[in-house]
């Protein structure tokens, strides 16, 4: 049996996911193997030595403390793409209200709320105050072709927007889904100075944390509409302020609101709505699952952010598994330490990633106890585990 820790409620759909015959799940889990968690921030101090695998239903992972975790030897997976249809809609929604004052035209109508045959009359009058600008024809520049990225893409051309994309790391099968119309941008700067609008879909960290500040907002049209669903921090609140004041920036839609934010004619912060759909927490649930759920059985792992993508068939009647840091010879230790024992190897796979290596290695002989001592006195081995399948 394994036990499955919730933070933050999880879709029963994915949840479903969980044989009760093998799975324990509760949200008061003590010596959890698995953690299911959605945007709960969870400190070092909280993870108990049973954890073998953190699954976060979503892309971010800036509230699990990943390093400590790749030093542990703790798998921490997302769901990239699970959520990103959601997101997209809500991106495109941004594109339109950005264009049409539409959210202040709202408000307004509640304003002449009693005034009987007068609101015909004062609706006429005064809609002028509320006119805005159509998409078609302009120019969109998309920062980041992932998932959600490809999708904001063709749709935006779809609507007639002359769409360019910049992303320097773009993934094959990223390339694959996007459109041939998308021109590809050659710098960050091509798309700051010819876009009317830009769209930010990429991970927060130390090269993206402020990408959006004040060089860059000089760089850019005046009266540019900016949308941003990705992380807050993606851009300089301080610079956005003034720029958005000044009319450098025509209108800033975003999806993470701060107090500082709040209260700006020119800036429209939504509550965090991207991934808020039904399909998309379902979506990111069932995903989460399956890789929490893979990795636990079978020791397969898809979608970490901390060690590489590792998958392999059983080929024998048991798996063992052993996270390291990416050093020399570590791969040739293990094997060496097995062939020792007089085990034969049925099958193989190893990978690496951001200093940290993985390797499946299934064998038909007894994994023993002497021999994972062994194995993890080897330098840069992080932790091994045993899985026995029923061939």
């Amino acid at each position: 049996m394994f036990t499955i820790q919730t933070l933050n409620k999880i879709s029963a759909t994915g949840l479903s996911h969980l044989p009760a015959t093998r799975y324990t799940i509760s949200d008061e889990a003590a010596e959890p193997q698995g953690i299911l968690v959605r945007s709960q921030k969870i400190s070092e101090a909280e993870l108990p030595p049973s954890l073998l695998a953190i699954a976060r239903a979503g892309a971010g992972t800036n509230n699990i403390p990943v390093e400590a975790c790749s030093e542990r030897g703790i798998v921490v997976f997302n769901t990239p793409g699970a959520n990103a249809n959601g997101v997209k809609e809500l991106t495109l929604l941004g594109l339109l209200i950005s264009s049409r004052k539409v959210y202040r035209a709202l408000a307004w109508a509640q304003t002449i709320k009693g005034r009987g045959d007068e609101v015909a009359k004062l609706v006429e009058k005064e809609k002028s105050q509320f006119a805005g600008e159509e998409i078609l024809g302009k120019k969109l520049g998309v920062i980041g072709l992932g998932a959600i990225g490809v999708m904001v893409a063709n749709d935006a051309r779809a609507l007639g927007m002359d769409v360019t994309g910049y992303d320097p790391f773009i993934s094959v099968e990223a390339a694959w889904g996007l459109s041939r119309s998308v021109r590809k941008a050659a710098s960050l700067e091509e798309i700051f100075t010819e876009s009317d609008y830009i769209t930010l879909h990429v991970p927060l960290n130390s090269q993206t944390e402020g990408l959006l500040n004040e060089s860059a907002f000089k760089m850019m049209k005046r009266g540019v509409k900016i949308l941003n669903f990705s992380r807050g921090a993606l851009v300089d609140n301080k610079a956005i302020i003034q720029a958005a004041r000044e009319g450098q920036v025509g209108r800033y839609i975003t999806d993470f609101p701060e107090d500082e934010l709040l209260g700006e004619e020119n800036i429209l912060a939504i509550p965090h709505l991207g991934a808020s759909t039904m399909e998309s927490e379902e979506n990111c649930a069932v995903m989460a699952v399956q890789e929490i759920r893979d990795y636990l059985e079978a020791g397969n792992i898809r979608n970490s952010v901390n060690y590489p993508n590792c998958e392999m068939r059983p080929s024998g009647k048991m798996r063992l598994c052993v996270a390291g840091r990416n050093v020399p010879n570590i791969l040739g230790s293990i094997t060496h330490t097995i062939g020792e024992h007089g085990i034969n190897v049925a099958g193989m796979i190893n990978n690496h990633k951001a200093g940290y290596a993985y390797t499946i290695i299934d064998v038909d002989d007894e994994l023993t106890e002497e021999l994972v001592t062994q194995l993890r006195s080897i330098e840069g081995v992080i932790s091994t585990r045993i899985i026995k399948f029923s061939l």
